[in-house]
């Protein structure tokens, strides 16, 4: 069913599976990827105001908590959690991310790794490379003694070897203080170590050493891959080293100049700030992803708006130049060529400054131009514990590499980390587009996950999970929002067909709720607009109006109620049917709202949080981000549960 509703919608959306062909090579050099739709995110809102990219699925991977550690083998929990890394092999999704004790850029800090059979359902994450002991290191900038711990940075995450072997990798370095960084070719060497299909791990091996930094197999903690006594697993690394487009990777890091990297983007002008500094901030080179054009020509993709073109597969490029019509704020941006022909970009389009939102999709159908974006996710929790550098929002995206694995469906598979403490994997539907053509008559009983409700958008914080359940009383599948969350909600997101007159209609069933938390319902446009609001907690069904008006209704916790509105879009007013009976009359849209059109229903356990700092939304985030507010309080400890029931969805488009 999942696939015939797929296939259904390219054939409505696009009649054909698109293989455009892109403009010539020399055409596209100056500039390999351009965006042409002119839509541009509004600052204001963590959504950007964009349309929202239909039946998108966030799944929270790993939430940090320092008094209740879920990592295995760790006393207290580590909060700093960033730069994941995603690939599919032997039938399983394997997700890996760097992990440190508070903050980025300080030492301790270590490696972990999650399994998932289905990319919703996560294992509790394991160490996968350890903290490591350093030397005794002195440089002109600074000086640390022998048995600091090492920082370790994530350029690239794991490779699927022609012979069926997954190396897991990482890097070992160090930084003179949290305000350096540990990626300017001043560390130790890159790392690896087999994943094995029974779920066990081979040896820690050197792969590649800094050596012009001095570290060599006689003065580092792991032997060099080269004393390997198993055939295979040097086959796998012999692979590794000679693929040039899958070690571009691991330049930023490296920075070597024996001839193993077949471009230097430090030869890039004005690169020299990336050296020189004690940040990397800027520059070239930074966080490669790539994809292949129709025309097979690699499109390589760096941090800070830096593309570049291969004829052959990584071994030369084009002179690097900037992707102006990108705004792509410093952090990683992800491009692949999806299951369905077209190709997509995953990044925060920062409305300026150093935001990193809204978190996008753009979409092309020849690689070069991308001409449609959509809002992926558009809910930024609050960060719950300080550190340097933990910038507010959804970054780092990372997708599944070529030769890495491809999952049953056509879904983009994106992992990400929020504030850089949690880890998060979105599940984004293909084809991508931003809206729907079909009324809504949803009913459970014939879906058997939530990954099959391909056309409805959740949010699924761990703490406040989406499922499906049965209802005793009439076996009857319901979909079921749960919130123990202290600072999160759950949320679930049916896009209907654009709309100035509709009906809405939806049963509830509220199983249990706390004094202070409601369920709130709402109607959207396209954009910002938010003119129907409903508010329902332990007695009341409320209606965002006024201070004192419309008049609330009476709602009973544990029973049933039918709710059904009519929507007049163009006099702004709305009726409300309970239980088939009209119990309030022409409500005016909330706050006078003005818009001309509805297309979202969405039920969220908790208070609308689209609004961005205002300060952010007209300077940006603090240069210093991370160091603006104090830890949450409670935040590792789950509340008293809410729970509500949703069936019988129906909306039905009147004009």
């Amino acid at each position: 069913m999942k696939l015939l509703i797929k296939y259904m919608l390219i054939f409505l959306s696009t009649g054909v599976l698109a293989q455009k062909k892109p403009p010539s090579f020399e055409k596209t050099m100056a500039e390999p990827i351009v965006y042409s739709e002119g839509l541009q995110p509004d600052a204001k809102y963590f959504d950007g105001g964009l349309p929202h990219a239909v039946g998108v699925h966030n799944y929270q991977a790993f939430r940090a908590n320092r008094v209740h550690p879920t990592e295995i083998g760790s006393d207290t929990g580590w909060t700093y959690n960033h730069q994941p890394y995603l690939c599919y092999w032997n039938g399983k999704f394997y997700l890996e991310y760097l992990s440190g004790q508070f903050q980025e850029h300080t030492p301790p800090t270590r490696v972990l790794l999650m399994t998932s059979e289905n990319g919703k359902d996560w294992s509790a994450p394991e160490i996968i490379f350890p903290i490591y002991d350093l030397p005794e290191i002195k440089t002109a900038k600074g000086y640390l003694p022998a048995g600091t711990k090492a920082v370790m940075h994530q350029r690239m995450g794991f490779s699927v070897a022609p012979n069926g072997k997954l190396l897991a990798s990482g890097f070992y370095s160090y930084c003179l203080t949290p305000r350096h960084s540990p990626n300017a070719g001043q560390g130790i060497g890159r790392v690896v170590r087999e994943i094995k299909k029974d779920g066990s791990y081979g040896p820690i091996y050197f792969i590649r050493y800094n050596r012009w930094n001095g570290y060599n197999e006689t003065n580092t903690n792991f032997p060099f891959y080269k004393s390997s006594k198993d055939p295979e697993f040097l086959k796998a690394c012999e692979a590794l080293l000679a693929d040039k487009l899958i070690t571009l990777q691991w330049w930023e890091e490296d920075r070597g100049k024996d001839g193993f990297f077949t471009a230097d983007p430090g030869d890039v002008k004005g690169a020299a700030y990336f050296n020189e500094t004690i940040t990397t901030s800027k520059g070239a080179g930074k966080a490669l992803s790539f994809f292949h054009r129709p025309d097979n020509i690699v499109v390589g993709i760096w941090k800070n708006q830096w593309s570049a073109l291969s004829k052959d597969d990584g071994r030369s490029w084009t002179p690097f130049t900037r992707n102006k019509t990108l705004s792509p704020t410093g952090a990683k941006v992800w491009g692949q060529k999806l299951d369905d022909g077209r190709y997509a970009l995953v990044h925060d389009q920062t409305a300026g400054f150093r935001n990193r939102y809204p978190m996008v999709v753009m979409v092309s159908d020849d690689g070069h131009d991308f001409d449609r974006m959509f809002s992926v996710r558009g809910d930024i929790p609050l960060r719950r514990y300080q550190g340097i550098h933990k910038r507010i929002g959804a970054q780092y995206f990372r997708g599944i590499v070529e030769g890495n694995g491809n999952p049953p469906g056509d879904e983009l598979w994106v992992t990400y980390s929020v504030n850089k403490e949690d880890i998060w994997v979105s599940e984004i539907n293909v084809p991508i587009q931003g809206h729907v053509s079909t009324n809504v008559d949803q009913n459970f009983n014939e879906v058997n996950d939530i990954q099959d409700l391909t056309l409805w958008n959740l949010y699924v914080p761990q703490w406040a999970p989406i499922s499906l359940v049965e209802d005793p009383n009439t076996q009857n599948k319901v979909l079921e929002l749960r919130d123990e969350d202290p600072y999160d909600y759950a949320k679930a997101e049916r896009i209907f067909p654009k709309s100035k007159k509709v009906e809405i209609d939806f049963d509830l069933k509220t199983i249990v709720s706390q004094q202070g938390h409601a369920l709130e319902i709402e109607i959207q446009n396209q954009g910002t607009g938010r003119p129907i609001r409903l508010r329902i907690d332990k007695r009341e069904l409320m209606f965002d109006r006024h201070q004192v008006g419309p008049e609330s209704i009476d709602y009973k916790v544990g029973v049933w109620a039918n709710i059904k509105l009519d929507i007049d879009v163009e006099n702004k007013i709305y009726n409300v049917f309970y239980n088939g009976k009209l119990v309030r009359k022409e409500i005016p849209f909330a706050n006078d709202v003005a818009v001309s059109s509805v297309e979202r229903i969405v039920f969220r356990t908790g208070p609308y949080r689209g609004y961005t700092d205002a300060l952010f939304a007209t300077q940006g985030a603090p240069a210093a981000g991370g160091l603006t507010i104090e830890d949450l309080p409670a935040s590792g400890i789950k509340e008293k549960p809410c729970v509500y029931w949703i069936d019988n969805v129906k909306i039905k488009k009147l004009k």
